[in-house]
């Protein structure tokens, strides 16, 4: 079996300084990888240097056994950033936001019946059919956030890629995200997700991988609660690679 991404000897440094070290790893279809870390550690570097909007200082990323360099297939990945960039007073509504995520590679066509169909099921995954056409800036932090799982999920994509998607947002919208993970899953996605704490994602995880001092210091099951205190919990200063990518990218 093919892996949905590939990692291999993967070295990322920034300004001499050296964020990733000889990471290895793979994940194969139908996976819910969570990759954990103290800030710092080089969570979303990683997440990023995998689809190719950090390059690689040595090593190689395949996406589906094809180097990201030459990855031409990008409505089968998406990725769920923490935000969205800013909109200013622009009256973006949730249903154009994730109508972009279907057609932005296109924008010289007109939307499709299909396009529509996979909108509205996009935006009825995440339960917001009755704010579609809500602007976004009155939706909570919460209902922004499935505002672009939905975006991702509208594409078609069966990888999915996720930077700290539970951040910020209370009970209740995790809640909602966990289900809307699950349903993914459930129906074969594969799922790379970047957080500081599971909460109530935990169930989804079928495989944890802990980053630390530039390396991998754990990838399997489940890690020791002491492990996870040490290598995840303990720290927290603010990571200065965690820089932004540039514009919000669904492939």
């Amino acid at each position: 079996m093919t892996a949905a991404v590939e990692v291999d000897d993967l070295v990322v440094r920034f300004d001499g300084t050296t964020v990733l070290d000889g990471i290895n790893m793979a994940v194969q279809p139908g996976e819910f990888v969570a990759l954990l870390g103290s800030n710092g550690a080089g969570k979303t570097t990683l997440l990023r240097a995998m689809l190719g909007l950090i390059p690689a200082t040595s090593g190689q990323v395949l996406l589906s056994g094809v180097s990201v360099e030459n990855f031409s297939a990008w409505q089968s990945v998406a990725l769920v950033p923490q935000r969205l960039p800013a909109i200013g007073a622009v009256p973006v509504s949730v249903e154009e936001v994730v109508a972009a995520g279907r057609i932005g590679r296109r924008p010289r066509l007109r939307p499709r019946a299909a396009d529509k169909e996979a909108v509205t099921a996009a935006i009825k995954a995440v339960d917001l059919l009755d704010r579609r056409r809500s602007r976004l800036d009155t939706l909570s932090g919460g209902q922004q956030r499935r505002v672009l799982i939905a975006r991702a999920l509208a594409t078609g994509a069966r990888t999915l890629f996720l930077d700290e998607p539970t951040a910020g947002v209370d009970a209740d919208a995790q809640h909602r995200l966990a289900e809307v993970l699950a349903d993914f899953a459930e129906s074969g996605g594969t799922v790379l997700l970047v957080t500081h704490e599971l909460g109530m994602l935990t169930p989804l995880v079928t495989r944890t991988v802990v980053l630390a001092d530039g390396g991998i210091a754990f990838d399997g099951v489940t890690p020791p609660p002491d492990f996870l205190h040490d290598h995840v919990h303990h720290h927290s200063q603010d990571d200065p690679h965690n820089r932004p990518a540039g514009p919000l990218m669904e492939g």
